[in-house]
């Protein structure tokens, strides 16, 4: 909590360029920023994909921050919200979240002072109408105005990250319209998201990521469960091939992944395979990869 509430209550102040440079000393709040190395291919960042998913108990506490009350919602509400979104990057990719869950700015997740926890919501930039959809998973922002604090990557794909912040539509994807719609189309912009590049769509760009860790010993755990559930005899209708699990190391963090795969529907369809048999115990999502 005190990691969402320093890092989320303030936006990045704008770099230059379109796509940010590496940075520099003090040019965000306590060091925060992008990456030093943008990856070519995160424009093609998919969205992520709705489960229905139970609410997380410590997140759902009523909390003070920065001296004002929040009162998370606790039922499967909507929820739509207009306002400014901000983002936060690397001083605290690999921390973790109000959920306990690792912070990645590489993946479409974001940060909300009140939606219940984890949830996910499509998030629209006013200005030119490129949309995102994202799994909600931390606390904050904290600035009166600011709607919801987005990573890196959805920043990116929203054409927020240079300037900072943006003016968003905020919409809630209740758990009864991801029953309805078990997979929830990803919503592209022809201004802000062009055709995947040839580096995204070649054989075996497509991964699912299970988890990803500061820790290398709880990443080779969630593999050793990961194993013997996809170990299990295939049950009807499931793939007896499904691809091994690994452990990549990205910096900081120790990402567990299935695949690669060449076609990201298959992939799409692995992480809603492969989060049902592991029953909860992870949220699977599809990363370009």
């Amino acid at each position: 909590m005190a990691i969402a509430i320093a890092g989320c209550g303030t936006a990045p102040k704008p770099p230059a360029p379109s796509v940010p440079p590496p940075p520099r000393a003090g040019g965000f709040y306590q060091d925060d920023g992008p990456p030093a190395q943008v990856p070519a291919d995160i424009l093609a960042t998919p969205d992520a994909v709705p489960r229905i998913e139970p609410f997380h108990n410590g997140a759902s506490r009523p909390y003070v921050a920065l001296g004002r009350s929040y009162t998370p919602i606790t039922d499967d509400r909507p929820l739509v919200q207009r306002g400014q979104a901000s983002w936060y990057g690397r001083q605290f990719h690999g921390s973790r979240t109000s959920t306990g869950e690792i912070y990645d700015m590489f993946a479409m997740t974001a940060a909300h002072p009140t939606m219940p926890l984890p949830s996910y919501a499509r998030v629209t930039n006013l200005r030119n109408g490129a949309a995102v959809v994202v799994r909600v998973n931390d606390r904050g922002p904290f600035k009166d105005g600011r709607v919801i604090d987005l990573s890196y990557a959805a920043a990116m794909r929203l054409g927020i990250a240079a300037n900072g912040t943006g003016e968003v539509e905020v919409r809630r994807i209740t758990h009864r319209e991801i029953a309805a719609a078990p997979t929830v189309p990803a919503v592209e912009s022809a201004a802000l998201s062009p055709p995947p590049t040839a580096a995204a769509t070649v054989a075996g760009r497509w991964s699912v990521q299970l988890g990803a860790f500061t820790s290398a010993d709880h990443a080779r755990a969630l593999l050793a469960r990961v194993q013997a559930a996809l170990n299990a005899p295939p049950s009807p209708g499931r793939p007896a091939d499904d691809p091994p699990p690994r452990i990549e190391r990205d910096g900081g963090l120790h990402r567990v992944l299935l695949g690669p795969l060449a076609d990201r529907e298959a992939a799409l369809a692995l992480a809603a395979r492969v989060g049902s048999l592991l029953g909860g115990e992870s949220s699977p999502y599809v990363i370009a990869r």
